[in-house]
Order: C-alpha cells, then sequence, then structure tokens
C-alpha cells in the first residue's frame, strides 16, 4: 500500500490522522485538524542521528557539572527582569503579541545593546528587507554595533549564515515566516513551525547561541501554530498593551530559568521603547484626589509590587436591567464580589449599574484585589472618597471574610515608598508585617470591617 499524500494534523497537539476531524481524540479540541503534505524520507537516513544537545551518551547525575552560567544582558533592564536576570547562553525564547504592538522595536534596541557589549547579533528578518529594518534602527538610534541583518525565510540558509557569522545571539523575526525544506508544506503550517522550531532548538544548545523567536498571535490572544511550539522553547514572553495607552507590558508566562508572571514596563516614544523602572508612578500619575469610586490597590506581578488605581462607577440602571462592566478584571469575579456585597454588607446594587476600571490599562488576575474592588463600589454607591494616602489590598471570600494575601511585608513598603501612610490589610497578614516608620496599618476580618476603616 501507498503511503498518503497527505496528514491532518492538530494545530494544538500535534496529533495525526489520516483524514479530516472535527475533534482531536487525544486533546478534544475542536476545529483544529489541518492538512499538511508528507515528504518522502531522505536518502541514507536509515539510522537517526545523535541529538546536539547530548552526543548520543547518558552521563551519570553526579557526574554532571551543576556550575551556575552567568546570564548575558540585554542592555534593557526591564527586559533582562523578565528573562529572570539576563539571557541565559544556549536558550529558546518565544516573543509573542499583538501586530504593531512593537516587537521588533524592542528586540531590535535589545539587538544592538547586546552587540555592542557581548558580540556580533544575527538579526533575521522574514517580513523586512535590510533596508527596512535599517529604517527603524536609524529611527531607534543604532549605532555602529556588529549587528548582521539578513532578510531570508529559508531554515537551512540561515543556519548556514548562523554557522559563517557565529553570532552571541541569534533573533528569527518571526518564526511563522520561516520554511524548512525538509517540508513541502507552506511556512506558517504546523509542520513547518514545529521542524523550524526543533532545529532552531538543536542549534541553540548544540552550539550554546541563545535564540529569540518572535511569534504571531490569533484572533483569541494567544500564540499562533501548534502548541508543542510553547512547550519547545525555554521561555515564553508575551508583549501587551493597549493601542490607546503609550505604555507596554512584556508578561513571562513560562520560564525555565526564571519567575513566572514576571512583568517589565515600557513607554512607547518616538525613539523606541523607554524602560520604566517605577511603575506604580506612571500608573497613579493622574489619578483625581478626593473623588468617590477611586481606590489604590497593591498589586504583585512576579516579584514586583506595583500600585494601580481601581476606579468604580455605580449609577441607576435606565433599561431596568443592570449591567456589570469590567475592564482590567474578571468579568465572573466582579459579579461575585458585588454578590458578597449585597449579602454580607447590606449594599443592594440590584437595581444600579456598576462599571469597574483598573486605570492606565493594566489587567489584574490575583485574588488581592477583591478588597479594593469593594472599596471603589462602595465608595462611588454612597459618593463618599476614600482618604487619598490609603492603600488597600486582600481576598475576600463568600461568607464576607478577608483573607490573606501573599508578600504582604512587600506591598506595604512599596506604599510608604510612594508616599502613602495608610494600608488596609488582612488581619492575617498583620503579623507577619514589619510596619514601616510613617506608616499605619489597619487589619479587617471581614468586609463590614474593610467598609467602616476605608470610609
Amino acid at each position: 500500500m501507498k503511503a498518503p499524500k497527505s496528514v491532518f494534523a492538530c494545530t494544538e497537539c500535534g496529533s495525526q490522522s489520516q483524514k479530516w476531524l472535527g475533534r482531536c481524540p487525544d486533546c478534544n479540541a475542536w476545529n483544529t485538524f489541518v492538512e499538511e503534505k508528507v515528504s518522502a524520507p531522505m536518502a541514507g537516513a536509515k539510522q537517526a542521528p545523535s541529538s546536539a544537545m547530548s552526543g548520543g551518551k547518558a552521563q551519570l547525575y553526579a557526574d554532571v557539572s551543576a556550575l551556575a552560567t552567568e546570564r548575558l544582558s540585554t542592555g534593557i533592564d526591564e527586559f533582562d527582569r523578565v528573562l529572570g536576570g539576563g539571557i541565559v547562553p544556549g536558550s529558546l525564547v518565544l516573543l509573542g503579541g499583538e501586530p504593531g504592538i512593537g516587537k521588533s522595536t524592542l528586540l531590535l534596541q535589545a539587538a544592538a545593546h547586546f552587540a555592542q557589549a557581548v558580540g556580533p547579533v544575527l538579526y533575521c528578518s522574514g517580513e523586512e528587507s535590510e533596508f527596512q529594518v535599517k529604517m527603524r534602527g536609524e529611527r531607534l538610534g543604532v549605532g555602529r554595533a556588529p549587528l548582521y541583518l539578513l532578510a531570508e525565510t529559508c531554515l537551512e540558509r540561515v543556519l548556514e549564515e548562523a554557522q559563517r557569522v557565529k553570532p552571541a545571539l541569534l533573533i528569527i523575526d518571526s518564526i511563522q515566516t520561516v520554511f524548512s525544506l525538509k517540508l513541502a508544506s507552506a511556512p506558517g503550517s504546523v509542520g513547518q513551525v514545529r521542524q523550524a522550531a526543533t532545529d532552531l532548538l538543536f542549534n541553540a544548545k548544540g552550539h550554546n547561541v541563545p535564540t529569540i523567536l518572535v511569534g504571531h498571535v490569533t484572533k483569541d490572544g494567544s500564540l499562533a501554530g501548534p502548541k508543542v511550539l510553547e512547550h519547545v522553547v525555554d521561555t515564553v514572553l508575551y508583549f501587551e498593551g493597549e493601542r490607546h495607552h503609550a505604555h507596554r507590558v512584556v508578561r513571562a508566562v513560562k520560564n525555565r530559568f526564571g519567575a513566572i508572571s514576571e512583568l517589565g514596563v515600557f513607554e512607547m516614544t518616538g525613539a523606541g521603547l523607554r524602560a520604566v523602572p517605577n511603575p506604580s508612578a506612571l500608573f497613579l500619575a493622574e489619578r483625581p484626589k478626593a473623588a468617590p469610586g477611586s481606590a489604590v490597590l497593591c498589586c504583585i506581578e512576579g516579584s514586583r509590587p506595583i500600585l494601580v488605581e481601581v476606579q468604580a462607577l455605580v449609577s441607576s440602571a435606565t433599561f431596568g436591567n443592570a449591567r456589570r462592566t469590567a475592564v482590567g478584571l474578571d468579568q465572573t469575579r466582579l459579579a461575585l464580589l458585588l454578590a458578597v456585597l449585597d449579602k454580607r454588607a447590606g449594599l443592594n446594587l440590584a437595581t444600579d449599574d456598576v462599571f469597574v476600571n483598573v486605570a492606565g490599562g493594566m489587567s489584574i488576575d490575583e485574588p488581592a484585589a477583591d478588597l479594593a474592588v469593594l472599596a471603589a463600589v462602595a465608595s462611588s454607591l454612597r459618593n463618599r472618597p476614600i482618604h487619598g494616602d490609603t492603600v488597600i489590598f486582600g481576598e475576600v471570600g463568600l461568607a464576607g471574610e478577608v483573607r490573606g494575601a501573599t508578600q504582604a511585608a512587600m506591598r506595604v513598603r512599596e506604599a510608604q515608598q510612594l508616599g502613602f501612610t495608610r494600608c488596609v490589610v488582612p488581619e492575617g497578614n498583620l503579623s507577619s508585617t514589619d510596619v514601616p516608620a510613617g506608616m499605619k496599618v489597619v487589619g479587617v476580618k471581614n468586609v463590614a470591617d474593610a467598609l467602616d476603616a476605608v470610609m
């Protein structure tokens, strides 16, 4: 029987089938099978070559060297923070984000700093010519650094040029435009993305060359291509930001060499991206004074405390059906908190529209934001402002109790450094919190006590 000329592969898990299936039998995802062409096996490929990472020989655990490897700095402090302190030699990093968010700008800036401080950098662009990349570099002020530009989409030619240049850093922009001559499918297909990522992984580990890949995202915000792409790489970064705001956020969702959920904040300017060393001052710069419905929350992003403003507006429902709208917060979490506010604090919001927004375009998903949201809603409902020097954080349970938050001492210190003099915290965090000089910390047990404290 002849081998099939094409197979169908799942874009989520990579499972293959001889025919199209509506639902993947392995990962249960719907409408994820796409057709791939099957290439004939290469002549003489009877024995699989050994991996470039191990040389084909097993090593005893006790004999493996555990010496700490020095990280390489990109010259951008916020980018190094997200990576865990810098780029690890031989690592494979994937950076994804919306079109036009600034991925190529950030990497070109990092490449220029890296080339001047560490060594030559090979920047391979499959979407722009060398001239177009040079135009961006002139705007960013890239000097005479050993930065090599290559407009190429063939993976084999990219690897050949990397062998010739021997760069200290390799950047591929983007992985969806690269194709391998080993496969007959089009660039961006499941097989091509998987093959290109695997070959670049072997090149990075075998030659100890750190590699950064740029990835496209789909309509729902996830990385395009097979899910195996995120499994292959060492670090997955997301570049986020609102088009109508000047700041951009780089967030780590996977990092084998550092903490996940780490955050780096940048500001988009005419000369490129500028690192923001103090994001709290940026997000609170335009906070109104003595305005009802405004509460200051100290949240934790990775290992960094950040102060943001939570705004709430409560108004009478115009059309009879009350609306609950949240921007920067989970909509379901907001409905749950409003039910707790009604049942445990006696504030009836059944006939009112409730709008909650995290100012500055930040997205908060940690439970410690619950208390600040309730305080902002209650302040807007009663039309009574919260004292401007008060910071609030804490998780709220369904019984109305206020549960402890992680890293409370770090949150209090951050508030004190920015000039705040009062913190409303869960009572369970009082014993583990060192109160700085000039700071008053108020512990609360339930929602009623919290509203009395902030009002």
